[in-house]
C-alpha cells in the first residue's frame, strides 16, 4: 500500500525532516542524477558523491542479479534515501515467493550465476565487522548493500514499541523511532 502518490521525478532536496516526502519509481539512471548522489539543493559540505556511487554501483549488481531470476518489485530505504551525507550502507528488499525462499531454492539460484556466493540470510552467515555493532551478511561485506526478502500477504513484519504490527514495506515507510511517513525507492529496469 503506498502512503503517497508515485512521482518518476525526484526532488531537488529532502523535505523538512530530512527524508523523501514520497514513493519514488525510479531507474538506477534517475538515481545517479538525483539529489540521492549528486546532493541536495543547497549543497552540504559533508555530502559525500563518490560514496554514494559506488553504493548505487553496488545495488545495481544485487539488483540484476534479482532481476535476471525473475524478481520484478524491490524497494529501497535506510539512510541512502534520507539526508545524510555519507550513509553506511543501502538498505532494501524484494517481493519473492515464499516456498522458493524457504526452500532455499531463491538463494541457490542467485548464486548459481553470482560471481561473489553472495546470497544467503542464515545467521551462521553472518560476520563481525569493525566499526560496526552488529554481525554483517556476506552482501553487505562484499556490497555493503543488504536486501532482505518480503513475502506480501504472509504477515511478516516488524512490532513497534506500542504492539503494533507493520508489514515490512509499510515499515520502511517510517522514520526511524517515529510515526512519522518517509517515501521509499521502487526500483524499475530502464
Amino acid at each position: 500500500m503506498l502512503y503517497y502518490e508515485e512521482s518518476k521525478t525526484l526532488p531537488k532536496s529532502f523535505n523538512e525532516e530530512a527524508v523523501l516526502s514520497q514513493d519514488y519509481e525510479v531507474t538506477f539512471d534517475e538515481i545517479r542524477n538525483s539529489l540521492l548522489v549528486l546532493g541536495p539543493q543547497p549543497k552540504k559540505p559533508e555530502w559525500n558523491m563518490a560514496w554514494r556511487r559506488i553504493l548505487v554501483d553496488n545495488l545495481e549488481i544485487l539488483v540484476k542479479q534479482l532481476w535476471a531470476v525473475g524478481i520484478k518489485s524491490i524497494y529501497v530505504d535506510g539512510s541512502f534515501v534520507q539526508d545524510k551525507g555519507h550513509p553506511g550502507d543501502i538498505d532494501g528488499c524484494f517481493e519473492c515467493d515464499w516456498p522458493e525462499w524457504i526452500s532455499g531454492s531463491l538463494a541457490r539460484r542467485l548464486n548459481e550465476a553470482a560471481p561473489k556466493k553472495i546470497w544467503t540470510w542464515a545467521d551462521n552467515s553472518r560476520r563481525s565487522v569493525a566499526g560496526f555493532r552488529t554481525p554483517k551478511l556476506p552482501m553487505w561485506r562484499s556490497y555493503r548493500i543488504e536486501l532482505f526478502p518480503h513475502f506480501p500477504g504472509r504477515g511478516i513484519g516488524l512490532t513497534t514499541d506500542d504492539g503494533t504490527f507493520l508489514p515490512i514495506l509499510d515499515a520502511f515507510r517510517l522514520i526511524r523511532g517515529s510515526s512519522r511517513r518517509k517515501g521509499i525507492l521502487i526500483l524499475r529496469q530502464g
